[in-house]
């Protein structure tokens, strides 16, 4: 009877776990449902490699047949196989009208390629080649759902910071309306200045309803992410801080990209595919050489009263003519492979492309970090000279709502920015195809 009171007494504690960001991460990539999908991918494709090597292998086929019939023909082969032909059966009478015969007929063959002139050897390197395509695909898959995480636990956070930033602006407007209800019992202002300050109190208590709904939507945006029901709740522990990263070199990250990026590495084994595709169709032109054996035992019972024989050969196939189809598949093979090519030069292109945009949008928003902190400080000292003085009657109420705003915003702005420094630091790892769960950015 004690467990289960220690079980509930230990719920609350469970339940209260903070998630960072690297543990939203892992979670991600446990639960949620595309990385199962790329691993049956993966899977599949290594099946794909071992039914290629199977090409290489003899193919040992079994069949049972029964038969019945008084056809002149197949009375006279069928005694000869079963071993049952004797000199009675050389009558004319029964040669040409012989009774209906049974004939119970076992076959095993096998068959052997001796030389099929590369088939098996670029099936088996096509289905490698799709098996890495496939890794990689399954590495592009983790890389964006890390970067979704991050993304949507970043968007989570900036949700949570910019609802308490409404609710300090709410209770600031509520200190202002005391303040300003103050002034005009003290003759120093009008109705008009308690007016003014209760329609600012309005705006920014419908802001706070609005973050207060972005936040709901931006948590159910994470738990979508990490796999979770949407109404999990999560206590998120990491912060939203500015990051601070070394300085990176453009050109560094263009090269990099160019060689780890899953769509470079992609497009790169789609040219090897086509390349391959291509020997595959030339080969076809060359002949092949097999070998066939079989055993075989003819009954006119199942189990008695029958006899068996084998067959071995050796046989040479050519494909001299198939109405050009041959010709037409090479010339396919040919274009396709110079169509890999050009689709490897333009994700190239792209990918390097990817990691200009992600550059310039994590410079910018480190630049737009300082710029706002700044203004954050500058804006609240305003606010609070502007406060004291228009306490002292010196100054109006619209200085003092201007100011108030003016807050509002630079704490926006401030968050915003390190909002978008910390997913642009992640989309960058992501263009320059280094993006992991134990990357620096998701410190």
């Amino acid at each position: 009877m004690k467990f289960p009171l220690l079980i509930l007494l230990a719920a609350p504690v469970l339940a209260q776990q903070g998630l960072s960001l690297r543990d939203a991460v892992r979670l991600a990539l446990r639960e949620n449902p595309a990385i199962a999908a790329t691993g049956a991918a993966v899977k599949a494709s290594d099946a794909r490699v071992e039914q290629a090597h199977s090409g290489a292998l003899p193919k040992v086929n079994y069949s049972e047949n029964f038969a019945r019939s008084n056809n002149p023909v197949f009375v006279f082969s069928s005694l000869l196989t079963q071993h049952q032909f004797g000199m009675e059966n050389f009558n004319i009478g029964p040669l040409n009208r012989p009774d209906s015969l049974n004939n119970f007929q076992s076959v095993v063959s096998v068959d052997q390629p001796l030389y099929d002139a590369g088939q098996t050897r670029n099936a088996v390197k096509m289905a490698q080649i799709g098996r890495d395509a496939t890794g990689e695909e399954r590495r592009r898959v983790q890389m964006q759902l890390i970067a979704g995480a991050s993304r949507a636990y970043w968007g989570a956070l900036l949700a949570a910071e910019s609802l308490k930033t409404a609710e300090q602006a709410v209770k600031s407007a509520e200190a202002d309306l005391e303040r300003a209800q103050s002034v005009r019992a003290a003759g120093m202002a009008t109705d008009v200045d308690v007016l003014s300050i209760r329609v600012h109190l309005a705006a920014v208590n419908e802001q706070r309803i609005q973050r207060a709904a972005q936040l709901d939507v931006a948590r159910a945006a994470l738990n979508d992410v990490l796999g979770a029901p949407l109404d999990t709740g999560h206590d998120l522990t990491s912060r939203l801080t500015p990051l601070n990263l070394p300085d990176l070199q453009l050109a560094a990250l263009e090269k990099e990209a160019s060689a780890s990026r899953p769509e470079a590495r992609g497009s790169r084994l789609a040219e090897d595919l086509a390349r391959t595709q291509s020997a595959a169709a030339r080969s076809a032109l060359l002949p092949q050489v097999g070998f066939h054996a079989a055993f075989e035992a003819d009954r006119q019972r199942f189990i008695n009263r029958g006899g068996a024989n084998w067959l071995a050969s050796i046989g040479l196939k050519w494909n001299l003519f198939n109405g050009n189809a041959d010709k037409a598949r090479i010339e396919e093979s040919a274009q396709n492979l110079e169509r890999a090519g050009a689709d490897q030069r333009r994700v190239d292109s792209a990918v390097r492309l990817e990691v200009r945009r992600a550059w310039a949008d994590l410079t910018a928003a480190q630049q737009r970090i300082a710029v706002a902190q700044a203004a954050v400080a500058e804006a609240e000292e305003s606010l609070r000279i502007t406060q004291n003085r228009y306490g002292a009657g010196m100054t109006n109420v619209t200085d003092l709502l201007r100011n108030e705003t003016a807050v509002l915003e630079s704490r926006t702005r401030y968050l915003a920015a390190v909002h978008d420094q910390r997913v642009a630091a992640a989309m960058l790892e992501l263009a320059a195809g280094r993006l992991t769960a134990d990357s620096e950015v998701l410190n």
